[in-house]
């Protein structure tokens, strides 16, 4: 069954800017994705007041590995300790993934 992975940062006034997002990003992009990655995103959700961070994983135990071994190291190389505590940080187990037909 598939994980959801999300964190959210809150949104610090007017600031929306993605340097820090970006520079880790750069870090980890592959020119294929991850064994078990389903889908990433990120975005500014205005309503909630966060930036938002979603990863799909065909398991929980890809998910927590990738985290582990290669997020947080890009996140401290990045902003080290300077990075803000994220509002939410949750995993959980889907009942349903769509794929589009093709």
């Amino acid at each position: 069954m598939a994980f959801a992975f999300i964190r959210e940062f809150p949104i610090d006034g007017n600031d929306r800017s993605t340097r820090n997002y970006d520079a880790i990003n750069e870090r980890l992009v592959h020119a294929q994705a991850p064994d078990g990655l389903i889908i990433h995103y990120a975005g500014f959700d205005e309503d909630a007041g966060v930036f938002r961070i979603v990863n799909l994983w065909e398991t929980r135990e890809q998910g927590k590995a990738y985290d582990e071994d290669h997020v947080m190291p890009a996140v401290w190389e990045v902003v080290g300790e300077d990075m803000g505590r994220p509002s939410r940080d949750t995993v959980y187990e889907l009942h349903h993934i769509a794929h589009p037909a093709g």
